[in-house]
């Protein structure tokens, strides 16, 4: 295999920290130009279809809703396979999907460039199941957040998770804004982190899902610290629609959110072995010439709540740490303004928070 050539940075951290989310600044303008009709397309059945981007070897909650027949009144359709989460909202701001997913601070950060999108359901998290560990060599002098200034942290964007992450447990370890500047933060694929790490190109990898367990598989690494063991149990991204969406096609967007935090409560309710024998029908299904390889590594939803319902914390955390750090003002946005729980049945009284996937309590019959 290839030696990865890591990306240098620009001396400029400040201005390039969320470099992957410079194009969003001017978000805010195009999406009237850009979207078109905010009527969402209809099946001869009349259904709504939604349109999104999904994840080559993966099964997103949309999709296993609409498997597990979750879904009422709507229609997932596939269009292709997403870059990043960044790129997957930026597509739902100007209208070339309906919904799509991406880590809290990219929202907020969409959010504050003008454009009209709200968070409806969680997507993803950290539990013990389901984490992202930043690793060292095991013979690396690197004991501490001080050890990594003047250093390179190897992850697969930046303006997102791991970019986030890195600088609130820097940050929080007692570095200064003018100490973690040095940090040094590098683009690296995933498939190629481990192998930057070992080859001493980076001194810290984000490793997550299947790319953490086979290198530590491998030996020689051990964690700095882990996403989990900064927030806890956590949720960090959520899935959004557009503002002029939600107000066009209410059924659709009741049915979108009940469907995917039901389908989420699935996963939380039911054995490993069942969902990932699921999840391997639905890829072997939908005909794209995918492995299943990767489903073998899901450990758990990473979603702490039942049913993904939001928690204000999920989002008040980044727009703080934007505020911290200059890119936002005090007061230009909040949480609360950000998401709705409005439509979740484990949030608006439809369903108990302690019930199953159709509204049942946990062990009784259907």
């Amino acid at each position: 295999m290839a030696s990865p050539t890591p990306k240098r940075r620009s001396t400029q951290r400040p201005l390039r920290a969320l470099a992957a989310l410079a194009a969003l600044l001017t978000i805010g303008s195009l999406v009237g130009a850009c979207s078109g009709s905010s009527e969402a397309e209809q099946t001869a059945d009349g259904k709504a279809v939604l349109r999104y981007q999904g994840a080559a070897g993966q099964v997103t909650f949309p999709e296993l809703a609409a498997d597990l027949g979750y879904f009422e009144s709507i229609e997932p359709k596939w269009v292709g396979d997403t870059t990043s989460g960044p790129q997957d909202i930026q597509s739902v701001a100007t209208g070339q999907t309906d919904f799509g997913m991406a880590f809290n601070g990219a929202v907020v950060k969409l959010r504050a460039a003008g454009s009209p999108i709200t968070s409806v359901v969680s997507s993803y998290g950290a539990d013990q199941g389901d984490f992202t560990g930043y690793f060292v060599l095991d013979g690396a002098p690197i004991a501490g957040a001080r050890d990594l200034i003047g250093k390179k942290v190897g992850m697969n964007t930046l303006g997102a998770h791991h970019e986030f992450v890195v600088r609130e447990w820097l940050a929080q370890q007692g570095l200064s804004p003018d100490e973690i500047k040095q940090v040094e933060l590098i683009v690296v694929p995933p498939i190629n982190t481990e192998q930057a790490l070992r080859e001493g190109q980076i001194d810290v990898a984000a490793l997550k899902g299947v790319f953490r367990e086979t290198a530590v598989g491998r030996g020689g690494l051990r964690p700095l610290f882990t996403d989990s063991a900064i927030f806890g149990d956590f949720s960090y991204g959520t899935y959004v629609l557009r503002d002029d969406f939600i107000a066009k096609n209410p059924e659709a967007t009741k049915d979108f959110v009940q469907g995917t935090a039901r389908a989420v409560r699935w996963t939380q309710t039911t054995p490993r072995d069942e969902v990932v024998a699921r999840f391997r029908e639905i890829i072997g299904k939908r005909g794209r010439n995918e492995n299943t390889q990767l489903t073998d590594y899901w450990r758990s939803p990473g979603i702490p709540v039942a049913g993904a319902v939001i928690a204000d914390r999920e989002l008040q955390t980044w727009v703080d740490w934007l505020v911290r750090n200059g890119e936002l003002k005090p007061g230009e946005l909040k949480a609360a303004d950000l998401f709705t729980n409005e439509y979740n049945p484990y949030a608006n009284g439809a369903y108990a928070a302690t019930s199953g996937a159709d509204g049942q309590a946990l062990g009784a019959a259907k």
